[in-house]
C-alpha cells in the first residue's frame, strides 16, 4: 500500500535494548490532501531512518505495511514503510539565458505586443 502527501511533523528516535540487541525507530506523520485531508503515522525502523533521510516539508510517497496485533486483549496496529520515494518539484521555470545579447530588447517586445490582437471580451 502507499501512501502520497507531505510530512507535516517529525517525532523523536525512540531506541532501546531488545533480545537481538539494540533497535531504534521513528515516526513521520504524513497529511493526506484531499476534500478531507487526513494525517497518517508511520514509523522507519532500524538504519532505513538514515536512508530515507526525511524533512519536514518533503512530498513524499510511502509503501507501507499495515500489521495490527494482539496484547493483553487490546489491538494494536503499526504502519511501518519500508521504502520512501521523494517527490520531485514541479517543473520550474526556465531560468533566464546568462548571456544578454540573446535577450529581448525592450522594442521587440514592443513590436509583439502591438501585432497582436487584443479582444478583453469574456466570452
Amino acid at each position: 500500500m502507499e501512501l502520497k502527501g507531505k510530512i507535516v511533523q517529525i517525532l523523536p528516535v525512540q531506541s532501546g535494548e531488545g533480545k537481538n540487541g539494540t533497535w531504534k525507530k521513528q515516526e513521520f506523520v504524513i497529511e493526506i490532501p484531499g476534500q478531507y485531508p487526513k494525517k497518517v503515522c508511520f514509523y522507519a525502523w532500524g538504519d532505513t531512518i538514515d536512508a530515507f533521510a526525511i524533512k519536514e516539508g518533503e512530498e513524499v510517497t510511502a509503501s507501507i505495511d499495515i500489521e495490527s496485533r494482539e496484547y493483553n486483549g487490546k489491538w494494536y496496529t503499526n504502519i511501518k514503510a519500508w521504502k520512501v520515494v521523494k517527490e520531485q518539484a514541479q517543473t520550474a521555470a526556465p531560468a533566464a539565458p546568462s548571456d544578454p545579447s540573446s535577450w529581448p530588447s525592450p522594442k521587440d517586445e514592443v513590436k509583439s505586443a502591438a501585432t497582436e490582437d487584443f479582444d478583453d471580451l469574456p466570452f
